[in-house]
């Protein structure tokens, strides 16, 4: 047709002006039996290619909506030399920003707040630290240096931070498989401050290269099956405490774990198992009462220490009387020693401090950084996911000097720190002076705390990890996100926590795999007397347009997924035709792909593409693209492809595409 001799612009060459303008239009009737509506002039537009730019140009244009898409730089854009620095000062300090606007009110909300999360803080370190196998101490250490580190360089104002169960468990049980914490204390003791070292290093160095996207290959399905088995198997493992144990299975699995409760009967102790699990149903009704009533927070909160408080006392006072209930013993007073001495760069262990520091890494920073925007939302404002990993990192790798291991930002003491009313991170400061105090002088006192509270504590804890309603949910919503719930929970349960960790993320990978090498096509129908066009099976008022099938691809073509596109295309139109054969429908004519999806294309992506041109072509039917992306045009044209598909083989939509094929049908 003659209105269509210059459709593409800039169709045949690469010199000329940016083609930025495209004014030209052609108007065509719509045919009344293709488009089952009424004639009416539709204006047939011209396919734009986009401006010209250099390979340079394009590089950096990719790699900055890869590296920086929340243009970090922005706010220093026209600044003085000063107002840069005091800018760049805030941006790697985020102390800078809000000290100078801190005020007496503010002080006051994040004393009380730090305060409470303190009386949690302080039985969960102490708690943690046994279960990673590590002496108690550790946990306390753990609750003082890393908070103030991370009071400077964080951007959460409601993170808590500290040691974590599930970090926890990982390296015990990394770590345990291959150094015994009984046998060789010191070198189990080097390999976990080691361990949380690399896990320092991995979690900065993706905050400073901006990679925060590898954490995304957790996925949200496969965290809640990993840490629902992992809360399973933590709080299994407590019944060496709540039952008075004392030969207790090191693995992990479920079925060691109960073997080795029933099998170690004769250890059982009733007075342990009756202080245990009177205040292990004292610690579920105060968590009980705090999540039906948020505003009595502070129950739950100062719960686990008074509980170690008043247990402590009634075994000091029946010491003679109950000698069966094991006691924690001595701890150290005194403030974090340095540990940096005790780094095993070298050695035949070497390989697993690394491999268990990446794993806890990627754990702990899941975590901190999905809680901190949690809290980050509901008072609306933002967590910078980069700047937290770097806060995160620098305080473990900081942590590992200073006697610490893994730590991160707590969900429970988060949510304790938030209801309590804190205001900014100066809570944190305020939980590490009374983590302080305690390491000082308060230490003496836990000596005849039993372990029975310490696991009670524990149970209570990670029983909330435990998320029925979004199993539930990934059950209603999408069947394959909760087979990958139910595979890494599984994996964990009965296999072991790493492998479990590991099936955890191949689901992920996989679905990602399944998504990009399976993508979904659709045939599409025209809505009456619309030029909108919709999934036939979607919509049942969409109807076929005679002569026509037109085939939507929703993702980018690949080389992953090209040769499945094509096999499927093809079997969408053998389809079409034995259905308009059998129906008496005529024959089909043209084939249109809707290419709005398909925001990305490779070579192999273009040779398919070709290659069905050729095989159409051969069956006697045309293939028309409609409104392909400007990247996706650009390689069309720069491959040469578009010339062999003419003037009439690109649309800026499917309704132009529809009327003005069938307009020249009737020429």
């Amino acid at each position: 047709m003659g209105i269509n001799s210059n459709r593409v612009e800039h169709f045949s060459g690469t010199e000329g002006p940016p083609p930025t303008p495209c004014p030209e239009t052609a108007c065509v009737i719509v045919p009344s039996d293709a488009m089952q509506t009424e004639a009416s002039p539709l204006e047939v537009h011209k396919v734009c290619l986009p401006p010209p730019r250099t390979t340079a140009q394009k590089l950096r244009h990719r790699l900055s909506d890869i590296f920086f898409p929340d243009d970090p730089l922005h706010r220093f854009k026209n600044q003085t030399w000063f107002t840069k620095l005091i800018l760049g000062l805030q941006f790697f300090f985020p102390i800078f920003e809000w000290a100078p606007n801190y005020s007496f009110k503010l002080l006051k909300s994040d004393v009380v707040s730090g305060l409470t999360i303190a009386s949690l803080a302080i039985p969960q370190g102490i708690s943690y630290a046994k279960l990673a196998n590590l002496p108690p101490i550790i946990g306390l250490y753990s609750s003082f240096v890393p908070p103030l580190i991370y009071s400077v360089l964080g951007s959460s104002r409601h993170l808590a931070v500290g040691p974590v169960s599930i970090a926890s468990l990982v390296m015990g049980t990394m770590l345990n498989e291959s150094v015994s914490y009984v046998d060789e204390p010191d070198l189990y003791l080097k390999l976990a401050f080691t361990a949380t070292f690399f896990a320092g290093v991995f979690q900065a160095s993706l905050g400073f290269l901006r990679l925060g996207f590898v954490i995304d290959f957790l996925s949200k399905a496969t965290l809640v099956g990993f840490m629902a088995g992992a809360a399973v198997i933590v709080s299994l493992q407590q019944l060496k405490g709540l039952l008075g144990i004392v030969h207790f299975t090191s693995k992990m699995q479920l079925w060691p774990v109960l073997s080795s409760v029933f099998h170690q009967r004769h250890e059982w102790t009733w007075q342990t198992i009756v202080m245990g699990v009177g205040f292990l149903v004292l610690l579920l009704t105060t968590r009980r009462i705090s999540m039906r009533n948020p505003k009595l927070f502070w129950v739950s909160a100062a719960a686990p220490l008074s509980s170690v408080v008043l247990s402590t006392i009634l075994v000091f006072s029946l010491r003679s009387k109950v000698p069966e209930i094991k006691t924690i013993g001595h701890l150290p007073k005194g403030l974090n020693p340095p540990s940096s001495n005790m780094l095993y760069f070298h050695g035949s262990h070497l390989a697993l401090a690394i491999k268990t520091g990446i794993i806890t890494g990627i754990l702990s920073l899941t975590e901190g950084i999905a809680v901190g925007r949690t809290f980050a939302s509901l008072k609306n404002y933002q967590v910078d996911g980069n700047k937290e990993m770097m806060a995160i990192g620098l305080m473990n790798m900081a942590g590992s000097c200073s006697s610490c291991y893994v730590t991160t930002g707590s969900f429970s003491r988060s949510a304790v720190n938030y209801n309590a009313g804190a205001q900014t991170v100066v809570s944190n400061i305020v939980m590490a002076a009374a983590v302080l105090v305690t390491l000082l002088f308060l230490m003496p006192l836990f000596y005849y705390t039993p372990n029975l509270i310490l696991a009670a504590v524990i149970i209570t804890a990670v029983i909330g990890l435990i998320d029925y309603e979004a199993a539930h949910k990934l059950w209603k919503v999408d069947k394959l996100d909760f087979l990958a719930c139910l595979c890494s929970f599984l994996g964990v349960l009965f296999i072991s926590v790493p492998i479990g960790l590991s099936i955890a993320i191949g689901v992920s990978v996989f679905k990602i795999l399944l998504h990009v090498t399976r993508p979904n096509t659709a045939v599409l129908g025209n809505i009456p007397r619309t030029q909108i066009y919709q999934n036939v099976n979607r919509y049942t008022e969409a109807v076929r347009v005679p002569s026509f099938i037109i085939i939507a691809v929703e993702a980018p073509i690949y080389f992953a997924n090209s040769t499945y596109l094509q096999e499927r295309i093809l079997r969408w139109i053998r389809e079409e035709e034995e259905w308009l054969t059998s129906n008496n429908r005529g024959d089909l004519k043209c084939v249109i792909l809707d290419m709005t999806a398909v925001t990305a294309i490779d070579t192999s992506g273009l040779d398919i593409i070709n290659e069905l041109r050729k095989i159409l072509e051969k069956r006697s039917l045309k293939l028309v693209l409609a409104n392909p992306v400007a990247s996706v045009m650009e390689k069309l044209h720069e491959s040469n492809i578009l010339e062999s598909f003419g003037i009439e083989g690109v649309y800026l939509s499917v309704g132009e595409a529809v009327a003005d094929i069938s307009s020249s049908w009737k020429a």
